[in-house]
Order: structure tokens, then C-alpha cells, then sequence
């Protein structure tokens, strides 16, 4: 079972920068209705630096994060300090590991934004996401999820190619620019696993100041694959869509959102 507790050592510096001008992340108003249509209190599993957690939060709704990562988590609490008392009484954050966490607590809606099921490499590990999922939902709770649909023709290519991804200013220095590239490094078919690395480069006009980098593992699924993770972990299909938009699942999709629900029987 692989650690994750020191993971995003260096994305959590740059995280919220980076994903601030990523135009394709169209996911928080999906998030935030979930939560004002079940109320609190909700549980964000993978709350990261706090992206999804802190909108839901304003909006006057109680909300539990747990995530695994300290830098990620260290973020999150230097945000939560510029917060408004209200805010502030809204978050509950809980370090634990996705795969085998377990608050005393039920919850009518329990979130996982932006793809923390990828990074669950082994179908036991992505058994125990999901178990712990289910484990804290109420009796009518619903868990909603998301993962990218895989494009299969593209996943082979490219590989050891760096690609300019995101570009922003410095939140701490208006006059230098941080890019991100990607390099794809290999693609495992057989575990539907692919390693990449990230490269942070901070730049003052043309002069390059700074590079960081990062190693970054993604599984990624098919359906019949995460259907038949739901029956192993207890869960069932309340809806799934092919987009934020609610748009049918269908070979147009380029995401799989699922809204789950306890499956009758089903273990709590």
C-alpha cells in the first residue's frame, strides 16, 4: 500500500495558482448545489488545499475534510486563518488516509472532487476508497464522484514529450511567471496505470529562476471496471452523467460522474 502522507510536497506550493487558470475545471458548481441541496453536514474526502471545501463552507454549510497530505493540508489551514470566524466554525479538517479512515460520524452527502480515485493504483486500494465512501454515508446519504473517460488512442503517445500545461503569475511576485509542463514517462496497459512528471519553472522575463519537480501516478478505469468496484464495496448507481452538466454517460463523454448509494444489503 503506498504512502501518501508526504505527497504533494511540491504541488501543494503551486496547487492553487496552477488550477486557478486551468479553464477546463468546471466541477465546483456541481459540488457546491450537491451540498446546498443535502446540507450539512458533508464529508470531502481528498479536500486537498481546500478548492471545493471552502466554497461549500461559505455558503454556510458544515463540512469534514480528511486528506492524507500535509502540505496539502497546511495550505488549506493558512487559508482557513484568512476566513471569517462563520467560515471557520463550518470546517472540520481530519488528516487520514482515504483508504482506511473511519470518522465516527454518518453523513447525508460525501464528495470526492477531482479525481482522488486515480491515484488509487491496485483494486484493493481502490476497494478501500470506496468502502470508506460507503462506511460513512447515512442510510439515504449519497457519495458523488468524478473520473476523466480515458481516451485509449491518446494514452500511448507522447511520451517522454514535456507540454507546456498552465501559466500564472506569482502570487507573491507579480513580475515572475510559473509554468507548469507535463512529461509523460511511461503507460502500464495491463494495471491501466501511467507515471508522469510534473516540472514547476519559475521565470523573470526570459531568465529561468527556479524549476521544481514532481513524479505523478494516475490509474485510470473503465466502466464495467468501476461497476464492479461498486459491488465489491457495497455501492450502487443513484445517477451517472458524462459531465458537471449532468449530460448522458455516452461515447461523447469525457468525464464519468457518479452519484452512488449504499447498496441494499450492503454491510455499513
Amino acid at each position: 500500500m503506498t504512502n501518501l502522507s508526504r505527497s504533494y510536497n511540491t504541488s501543494a506550493k503551486y496547487y492553487d495558482g496552477a488550477y486557478a487558470v486551468k479553464a477546463d475545471l468546471v466541477d465546483l458548481p456541481f459540488y457546491v448545489d450537491l451540498a446546498t441541496k443535502f446540507g450539512g453536514p458533508v464529508l470531502e474526502i481528498g479536500c486537498g488545499t481546500g478548492r471545493v471545501l471552502l466554497p461549500i463552507a461559505r455558503q454556510g454549510i458544515e463540512i469534514h475534510g480528511v486528506d492524507n497530505s500535509l502540505p496539502m493540508l497546511g495550505v488549506l489551514k493558512s487559508h482557513l486563518r484568512q476566513e471569517s470566524r462563520e467560515v471557520r466554525r463550518n470546517v472540520h479538517l481530519h488528516r487520514g488516509d482515504t483508504r482506511q479512515f473511519r470518522l465516527q460520524k454518518k453523513y447525508p452527502l460525501v464528495i470526492m472532487p477531482f479525481r482522488p480515485l486515480q491515484h488509487m493504483r491496485t483494486v484493493d486500494e481502490q476497494v478501500r476508497a470506496l468502502a470508506s465512501a460507503a462506511f460513512h454515508l447515512k442510510k439515504d446519504g449519497i457519495f458523488a464522484f468524478d473520473v476523466f473517460f480515458p481516451k485509449f488512442e491518446n494514452l500511448p503517445g507522447g511520451i517522454g514529450q514535456e507540454i507546456l500545461e498552465l501559466e500564472w503569475r506569482d502570487c507573491a511576485d507579480a513580475s515572475r511567471v510559473i509554468r507548469r509542463y507535463f512529461r509523460k514517462d511511461s503507460v502500464d496497459k495491463i494495471n491501466q496505470i501511467f507515471t508522469a512528471t510534473f516540472f514547476f519553472r519559475t521565470y523573470l522575463g526570459d531568465k529561468l529562476l527556479k524549476e521544481e519537480t514532481e513524479p505523478f501516478i494516475m490509474s485510470y478505469y473503465t466502466y464495467p471496471h468501476l461497476r464492479a468496484l461498486f459491488l465489491l464495496a457495497g455501492l450502487e448507481p443513484y445517477e451517472e452523467c458524462g459531465s458537471f452538466d449532468r449530460t448522458p454517460l455516452d461515447n461523447s463523454a469525457e468525464q464519468m460522474v457518479f452519484l452512488l448509494k449504499r447498496r441494499r444489503g450492503a454491510r455499513s
